[in-house]
């Protein structure tokens, strides 16, 4: 004879299953809060770490491109015997401007004189200002800006007047007010007369820190011999590697190895490099966080089946099977880590957007990114929860309400 069948349990809908892990969730909000604010603060780093590098990017590739890719330079490099006594011959420039692709050409030259405030101060505080020759044609091909002020000219640039590079004004503490007389400062033992204030120059960032006289004016009043120490060359794009490749043997055909020729966007791209390994440093900070916050929701979660031994008790006498037991459970570790990362993609968003604001660069989110936080925390809170769930699960009605 056979006992009475016992009835089949119910199956939970997914509905039933998100209503009980929200309400085990809210029954001890403290604890789910900040459990979920470990998950946050990961998902958070995680953002903010791509989303920052992403944003800084684009900004180079913006100033890169108002810039022009296009620019190379031409310094004198060691001679023979590895001294940097090597100079470029002065028909450099005109040499260059004879390769076909090459746009325009322009080109600084070395002096040895010093500037000052005023002559009270002494000759050797130049504050690493130097003072260099300039042709006129200079700003169209680095793509600098005037300030303040004017450049020089055809009309001035054989008289003693100077333009003073962005850090240059600052250190020598120099503004052209528009209701004052033109300041002046001394160059070596003569007073030049300020003429104009430079911004700052990305891919030149040399003459940020220059005081630039016109060409024939170095000649005749601060020993220059002409030879040029720096040259910018505009090339065009296609050509731009073929150009660089056949400068050296253009402007010095005998020592060509005595020809350093560089391209300046290469360097600001290089920078990033440096700023990549810090990244890469805070992507690993931001993995540890997340961990440690895996970690807590496992805790959260454990706690919870040792504290709700009654109620579990309770609900596998009522009928409840051990997969619906195990499903509630793991549903509350997913839901408590889903809300972490929720919020730790919002606050990962707010933190980028508004350092990308403060530096000037558009603010970039990746998208992948984004959806890869969320999902990120999902796959956490399914595995911090499956042990406690588990254990839960495993529970026999009895011992759960004997040891309530």
């Amino acid at each position: 004879m056979t006992g009475p069948r016992l009835p089949r349990p119910t199956r939970l809908a997914a509905r039933d299953v998100a209503v009980l892990s929200v309400v085990g969730l809210r029954a001890r909000m403290a604890r789910t809060v900040l459990a979920a604010l470990g998950i946050a603060i990961g998902i958070a780093a995680l953002v903010a770490v791509v989303g920052i590098p992403a944003s800084n990017q684009e900004a180079l590739r913006a100033q890169i491109a108002a810039l022009g890719p296009n620019l190379l330079t031409v310094a004198p490099g060691s001679d023979l015997f590895g001294a940097d006594k090597a100079k470029l011959p002065p028909e450099s420039v005109a040499m260059i401007r004879r390769i076909g692709p090459v746009e325009a050409v322009s080109a600084t030259g070395v002096t040895k004189a010093s500037v000052r405030r005023s002559d009270l101060v002494p000759a050797e505080e130049t504050g690493g200002i130097r003072v260099a020759a300039s042709r006129l044609d200079l700003l169209d091909v680095v793509h600098a800006r005037v300030r303040e002020g004017d450049f020089l000219t055809s009309a001035d640039d054989r008289y003693p007047v100077v333009v003073l590079g962005d850090r240059a004004a600052h250190l020598l503490g120099v503004a052209l007010p528009a209701d004052r007389p033109a300041p002046l400062v001394w160059i070596d033992d003569r007073q030049f007369v300020v003429v104009g204030v430079l911004d700052p120059v990305p891919l030149a960032p040399e003459i940020d820190s220059s005081a630039l006289v016109g060409w024939p004016a170095a000649e005749a009043f601060l020993g220059f011999d002409g030879t040029p120490g720096l040259i910018y060359v505009r090339a065009a794009d296609h050509a731009i590697e073929a150009v660089k490749s056949v400068l050296g043997r253009t402007v010095n055909p005998a020592r060509p190895n005595e020809v350093l020729v560089s391209r300046p966007s290469d360097a600001l791209a290089a920078q990033r490099i440096t700023e990549k390994a810090y990244s890469a440093l805070f992507l690993g900070l931001g993995g540890i966080a997340l961990l440690v916050g895996g970690i807590g929701v496992a805790n959260t979660m454990v706690i919870s089946v040792l504290e709700r031994r009654r109620e579990i008790g309770l609900r596998r006498a009522l009928g409840a099977s051990r997969r619906q037991v195990c499903v509630q459970f793991l549903a509350e570790s997913v839901v408590l880590a889903g809300l972490g990362g929720g919020l730790g993609v919002l606050l990962g968003t707010a933190v980028t957007a508004g350092y990308a604001v403060t530096q000037g660069w558009p603010a970039v989110l990746p998208v992948p990114v984004l959806l890869g936080g969320v999902g990120a925390a999902v796959v956490i809170g399914v595995l911090a929860g499956l042990y406690p769930a588990v254990r839960a699960a495993r529970m026999a009605p009895t011992t759960a309400l004997a040891d309530a």
